[in-house]
């Protein structure tokens, strides 16, 4: 008996491994080990220089349409005539309008002006509020409005402002992105959008950003989000930490609650250097240590510089790629804002923190909560 069902299990896996290998590949899920698949998913890409995608229409702004028409006079058409954009001030712009079934695959801008003022927005399918909604130098880790190089696998920061993110973001009937200029200023924007139209799996959940500040922090505790409800996976944070206090600032606790959790969570961090995959206050001979791995990182520390920037401020990211936070129903997730004050006693702080959170789930979401106005977004 044993041996014959032995015998059925090892062909019903070579029947499902067969009809796997049959099945053929829709271009998402992109990895070294996959590289050499073909698939009939269709490769678009949006820019200044191809509002829409479509085939065969990039660099066609002529002189008397685009942004560069005087660097390009003497060449003419065809030759880098619109680049980019301008956003002027209190204006929405729409960047990116795609029709699918398909994909985001890759993200690259490089904003000026104050990248707490250029308001990034992601909207999915028909929904009418966005699915993403962060400043976009918090968007990219960059929540200090200063650059600092950052390498990990879903967001990376080059030289000199070169924002670029790859988390895939599928959609089955449209996307829509958007910027919003709330400066007084105009603002310069270049940005390619790099996606594939193609099948998008069943069970594929919507991509979610969202930010939020306190500054200052009260009752030493951050809310990161609340109010997350339906199916979905935790997949990353991103904090801006401002200290306004000497010492040690990072004992608190990361706590996600979870499908029911009330007064005590499911996971329970134990500090925050541990929850961003340091240790030991990020201490090396007396002096914070900058990080970057592909799954989490130290990538910004700001420094006082005896002057006008008085205070400590540090860029920490962590991406739950190989761990994602899955949850059923809702997710609740809070930091602590501990510090140390004499004779080994936890500090309550009153720190300046803002946060991205990125997540899946199943539409329809949440609404999220009204971001903070200009004055309140401002780095200060």
């Amino acid at each position: 008996m044993m041996k014959k069902l032995l015998l059925l299990s090892f062909i019903a896996l070579l029947t499902w491994t067969a009809a796997s290998a049959q099945q053929p590949f829709n271009g998402l899920e992109m990895n070294m080990g996959n590289l050499y698949r073909l698939s009939d998913a269709k490769t678009r890409s949006i820019s200044p220089e191809n509002f829409t995608g479509e085939p065969g229409k990039g660099g066609m702004a002529t002189l008397d349409q685009g942004n560069a028409r005087g660097a390009a006079k003497e060449l003419g058409q065809g030759w880098k005539v619109n680049p980019y954009i301008h956003i002027e001030p209190g204006k929405t712009v729409t960047l990116a309008e795609i029709s699918g079934p398909g994909a985001i695959q890759h993200i690259w801008m490089t904003p000026t002006g104050n990248w707490r003022y250029s308001i990034l927005r992601f909207y999915w399918d028909d929904e009418t509020t966005p699915s993403v909604e962060v400043p976009v130098g918090d968007f990219f880790g960059m929540g200090w409005g200063e650059y600092a190089p950052l390498n990990s696998l879903a967001v990376c920061v080059n030289p000199g402002s070169a924002f670029n993110c790859y988390w895939a973001m599928p959609f089955r009937k449209k996307c829509r992105i958007t910027m919003e200029n709330i400066n007084t200023e105009r603002m310069t924007l270049y940005y390619q959008v790099d996606y594939t139209l193609t099948n998008v799996p069943e069970d594929a959940g919507y991509f979610h950003a969202q930010f939020r500040r306190n500054n200052p922090v009260k009752d030493a505790s951050f809310t990161m989000i609340d109010g997350v409800k339906g199916k979905g996976q935790y997949v990353g944070t991103y904090i801006a930490w401002g200290v306004n206090n000497n010492g040690w600032w990072g004992e608190g606790e990361i706590k996600f609650f979870m499908d029911g959790d009330k007064q005590y969570p499911t996971i329970c961090g134990t500090g925050t250097e541990d929850y961003f995959c340091g240790s030991y206050n990020f201490d090396t001979k007396g002096r914070y240590q900058e990080f970057c791995t592909p799954y989490s990182g130290l990538s910004q520390v700001i420094r006082p510089d005896g002057l006008y920037k008085s205070q400590q401020r540090f860029g920490l990211y962590r991406w739950h790629i190989m761990d994602p936070v899955r949850f059923e129903k809702e997710l609740k997730i809070t930091i602590q804002d501990l510090g140390w004050r004499s004779s080994g006693r936890y500090l309550p702080q009153q720190s300046d923190i803002s946060s991205v959170v990125y997540w899946y789930q199943r539409e329809p979401h949440a609404p999220f909560p009204k971001l903070p106005a200009m004055n309140d977004l401002e780095v200060n």
